[in-house]
């Protein structure tokens, strides 16, 4: 099969012919119809996240079962469905409490060599999925039947970029109707938290970012108000829409320990602020304890929006079918797997919401 590598940080993606193993017990081989990029592919690709070379990336995907492994019960050869790193025991303590996304064995490696290229080197999946490839090996807990008329690019969003930012507001933050709610980055992830606080009831739903043009988009999925944080102080124009106070929720999508530490300030007295976006390892955040204890505010993280595959995938599905949840607007370009990173550098200038690579 043809897939996208990753031999040296910072450089292009590989496309070359690698070979893949069957399935072992519980696992499924996908054909893949598309994987979506998001900006963790890309901090990967820089090595800005830990983990060795070389690599295939990608883990929005979705695609039709080849072939199943002994004891797969929850889907079948052709069966339509979505791929994601989110995987689970169904044993461990937290998937016992109905927390899957945080298994404590959710890292656990396979045992087993999946994907090696023509010298015979092994390839790691990175996040467990390795989606720019023709087909993927994953467990069974990482995939999702779809219904058979669901559009599989738009499938492929519910991976991780839409699950993380509404799930984060949703399931994380459970933010509650009529409360304030401020977006930092409105990328694909926080144009998703924005889709997410509209659903809640909240208002004002607070977009800041940079660049006017994704300010503009934001409304189109639910924001009521644009901060330019480049023009004007973001932290007093949130304070501004929220009578002064700051907002009661703020998440804060851009993977940097500054826009971390702005969008804490942008909270109120009993503010909760969740980190979604991945700063990189190396960054490490400062914040006097006054800063808690006087206003009890909160500062916390938010994995993956709390998702539960099984359950809020199908969900997500019927708010789509129902008009209630954008997707067809989330995709900026598609790309056959051979520009792959024309749709990296694409997707690196900002003003590209979600480039999908279509295999078929």
């Amino acid at each position: 099969m043809k897939a996208a590598v990753c031999y040296e940080f910072g450089k292009p993606l590989v496309i070359e012919d690698v070979e893949i193993a069957e399935p072992a017990e519980r696992e499924v081989r996908v054909k893949v119809v598309a994987t979506a990029i998001c900006h963790s592919d890309i901090h990967d690709m820089k090595g800005e996240l830990p983990g060795p070379l070389p690599f295939i990336g990608g883990h929005e995907t979705a695609g039709y079962v080849e072939i199943t492994g002994k004891g797969v019960t929850s889907v079948k050869a052709g069966d339509p469905v979505v791929v994601s790193l989110l995987s689970s025991c169904g044993n461990c303590y937290f998937c016992l409490k109905s927390l899957p996304h945080l298994c404590e064995n959710k890292f656990a490696p396979s045992p087993n060599v999946r994907i090696r290229n023509k010298k015979g080197q092994t390839l790691v999946q990175k996040g467990g999925v390795a989606g720019f490839a023709e087909y993927v090996l994953v467990k069974e807990s990482q995939v999702v039947k779809v219904p058979a008329d669901m559009p599989l690019d738009r499938a492929a969003l519910l991976a991780c970029g839409v699950i993380t930012g509404f799930g984060g507001v949703v399931n994380r933050a459970k933010v509650e109707a009529l409360s304030s709610v401020a977006v930092v980055g409105t990328g694909g992830v926080g144009i998703n938290a924005i889709q997410g606080a509209a659903f809640s009831g909240a208002y004002p739903v607070i977009a800041v970012d940079l660049l006017d043009s994704k300010l503009e988009a934001a409304r189109k999925f639910g924001a009521t108000h644009g901060v330019n944080a480049g023009k004007a102080d973001a932290i007093e124009e949130v304070k501004k829409l929220t009578g002064g106070r700051g907002a009661d929720y703020v998440f804060v999508t851009v993977g940097n320990v500054a826009a971390i530490r702005q969008g804490f300030a942008m909270s109120g007295t009993r503010g909760m602020t969740v980190i979604i976006g991945l700063p990189q390892m190396k960054e490490m955040l400062t914040i006097s304890p006054f800063e808690f204890i006087l206003s009890e505010r909160m500062l916390t993280g938010g994995f993956m929006g709390a998702t539960n595959l099984k359950l809020d995938i199908p969900r997500l599905i019927e708010l789509y079918k129902a008009g209630k949840l954008k997707l067809d607007e989330l995709i900026s370009g598609r790309y056959p797997l051979e520009r792959i990173n024309e749709a990296i550098q694409s997707t690196e200038t900002g003003q590209v919401i979600r480039n999908v690579i279509m295999f078929q």
